[in-house]
């Protein structure tokens, strides 16, 4: 049947028209809306289809009480962009400074109205291309040798109307909600559904089915009216503060736990919620039993003919009943629309409700169909902050990169710098860059090494989960060896059963940098481009195989790694012995005295004193490196034995005037010592 039945969905689109662009995206909520603004500046030809009149229709329901839990931080001290974004969890990418999300609300939790306006003034302001009042409800395959991935996509909305597209980018996000079926569970009400109206809940005993932000955010509305609430699920309670996963439970929404732990008659109970049954009786009342008592009986005769597990232990926790149960289970992606030719495949595991896909956020089924996203937050769940708009931001970017390089023959973006600038390249980038800082673990910024390490490619942002195919997917080469900078938080710092406040917790020193609990950068160094084997057997909890040499920059409690001593030394230091070579900056003095006593000049020496670059020496500069300390004062000194020490002095300035003997310019000076 299934098969006849796609055969004549199959000769109905034959028969029909088909709307060509190259980029299909479905859902305008907020990757849709990223994917297409990277898109449009790219100049591609796409389309986004929404279901709904406006964009974001998630956020015109949820969350219910219209509370983010996304920060929206003011203010930072700082007026560096790039820093800010690091505390804006709300603002998507983009060239316009008028979208930013701190003007469009003042609040550190903003209100989900807000959100709304947000993205429909995101949409309209940069005239994204997005098709309105489009359900897309059936895709499927068309083989085709002349497309780009061997096939094209075939969309149909809900009036019938078909589309063709050459890559298929879905950002559908996770909306369909999850419901646990068991005896009774007709008499459960959903969150997406459920009164928010706190009076509804007076003199109430109230059973919530979860324990994520919605079980919570949903007993924080109504904790103040009800005689008690009960919380049940199968796994125990996750605190974001010590997961430090941003998706577990907010300090926000956490006041039941206030009301449990200080006896107040609120609870949490663990349990299988497939094991319970409900049964209702002639007051209206919600009884909690467990299903094994109903097996072989009728639930429909009546509470009197069933068996209740108090019946059996007069102390069952959930023996009072219950005038309302509520379930609060969050949602699931919608598999429904894709055609079995896709093989859009849930994941296992606790990740089943999204889609399968690979580290390349690209479908594990179907080349060229990437999940864009909430619902690519398998690849770091439970790790990073893929899931959420802070994070997602930037692994759209990503995905948008990798489709540049692969159809457009776009090489992913880099800057090319001289090795001495290294040390000061990771530091900047440590200190400032967003995506680092969120997608900790997951995006990585590359240093490709150039022929003699005289020169470096740095490449920004790349998801490591595909590292191995670096070359492929970014157009780049990486024959001399790879530099890998990402942030980690300690290897044993994070989970529900840890105490992230115990004394001692902070590292403070460089030397025991590698004992660091808090996020903070780690750099690998491998010689070679690692193999897809090698990346498949890493160690357990590792985001990349084991390096040559390793670096965790230590730990800082400002965020800011910027400490001459503590961390930049260490850090070159460690570069100076990967690369075999001395980072150094060195004053004109110093080159001239190496050119005559080395074989070799470092690089500093090699890419500004020989090349004749750098300001001339005066003696006012002369008088200030000396004071400083940074240079010997030769003026003092009789090199030449009855000579006049000033005509010393007069033979370098004149031989400086005829052959350009430079000084290093002002701003090195600081950085000139030779440590």
């Amino acid at each position: 049947l299934g098969l006849a039945l796609y055969a004549s969905s199959l000769c109905a689109m034959s028969g029909a028209a088909f709307v060509y662009h190259d980029y299909c995206v479905i859902g305008a909520g907020p990757a849709g809306l990223q994917a297409a603004y990277f898109l449009q500046r790219a100049g591609r030809d796409y389309i986004v289809f929404e279901r709904s009149h406006a964009p974001g229709s998630f956020f015109a329901l949820y969350p219910r009480h219209r509370k983010l839990i996304s920060i929206n931080k003011q203010y930072t001290g700082k007026s560096n962009s790039e820093f800010n974004l690091r505390h804006d969890w709300n603002s998507l990418l983009s060239h316009d400074r008028r979208l930013l999300f701190r003007r469009y609300s003042q609040d550190f939790f903003p209100n989900a109205d807000t959100m709304v306006r947000y993205l429909e003034d995101f949409a309209s302001l940069l005239k994204l291309r997005v098709q309105y009042n489009t359900a897309i409800i059936h895709v499927t395959l068309e083989k085709n040798e002349q497309a780009w991935n061997g096939h094209y996509f075939l969309l149909t909305d809900q009036d019938r109307k078909n589309y063709k597209c050459s890559s298929l980018l879905v950002a559908a996000g996770t909306w369909v909600p999850n419901v646990v079926n068991f005896p009774g569970s007709e008499y459960v009400e959903g969150y997406e559904t459920v009164s928010i109206n706190p009076e509804d809940f007076t003199g109430q005993t109230v059973l919530i089915l979860g324990r994520g932000n919605s079980a919570f955010e949903t007993a924080e509305n109504i904790l103040g009216v009800t005689n008690f609430i009960h919380m049940v699920s199968r796994s125990r309670v996750r605190l974001s503060w010590a997961t430090h996963y941003v998706g577990d439970l907010r300090a926000i929404n956490n006041g039941l736990l206030d009301t449990y732990q200080l006896k107040s008659l609120d609870g949490l109970l663990e349990g299988d919620l497939e094991d319970l049954a409900i049964v209702k009786d002639k007051k209206g009342k919600l009884h909690i039993t467990l299903r094994f008592y109903l097996e072989n009986r009728n639930i429909s005769a009546g509470i009197d003919s069933i068996t209740l597990p108090q019946d059996e232990l007069d102390n069952f926790a959930t023996r009072a009943p219950y005038d309302r149960v509520i379930r609060c289970l969050g949602w699931k992606f919608d598999f429904s629309i894709y055609n079995r030719s896709l093989r859009m495949m849930p994941g296992k595991g606790n990740i089943k409700k999204y889609p399968q896909i690979k580290p390349s956020y690209e479908s594990r089924g179907t080349r060229g169909l990437f999940v864009l996203g909430t619902a690519s937050h398998s690849v770091d769940f439970r790790k990073s902050a893929g899931g959420f708009i802070h994070g997602f931001r930037y692994t759209t970017r990503a995905v948008h990169r990798l489709l540049e390089n692969r159809h457009h023959g776009v090489p992913w973006p880099c800057t090319v710098y001289p090795i001495t600038q290294l040390t000061n390249s990771i530091i900047k980038r440590v200190n400032e860059a967003s995506g680092l800082y969120q997608m900790f673990s997951v995006l990585a910024d590359i240093i490709l090494l150039r022929e003699n390490a005289t020169e470096f490619e740095y490449l920004e942002e790349y998801p490591i989960g595909v590292l191995a195919e670096l070359e492929m997917q970014t157009g780049r080469k990486a024959r001399n060896g790879l530099f890998v900078i990402i942030m980690e938080y300690g290897r044993n710092f994070s989970g529900a059963d840890k105490d992230v406040f115990y004394y001692n917790r902070a590292v403070g020193e460089a030397q025991h940098a590698w004992q660091s609990n808090f996020l903070h950068p780690v750099i690998y160094y491998y010689k070679h481009l690692p193999t897809e084997r090698e990346m498949r057997l890493r160690p357990p909890d590792w985001p990349l195989p084991r390096p040559n040499a390793i670096h965790h920059v230590v730990e800082d409690f400002l965020t800011d790694w910027t400490a001459p001593n503590a961390h930049i030394l260490p850090l070159r230091r460690f570069l100076e012995n990967c690369l075999g070579t001395d980072l150094r900056n060195f004053f004109a003095e110093s080159c001239f005295l190496f050119a005559f006593t080395h074989q070799k000049l470092p690089p500093s020496c090699q890419q500004g004193y020989v090349r004749m670059q750098g300001l001339l020496g005066s003696q006012e500069l002369r008088q200030h490196a000396v004071q400083a300390g940074l240079l010997q004062d030769y003026t003092h000194t009789d090199f030449l034995g009855d000579r006049h020490p000033d005509s010393h002095h007069g033979s370098q300035e004149h031989l400086r005037r005829d052959h350009g003997i430079p000084l290093r310019p002002l701003q090195h000076l600081v950085n000139a010592k030779d440590e």
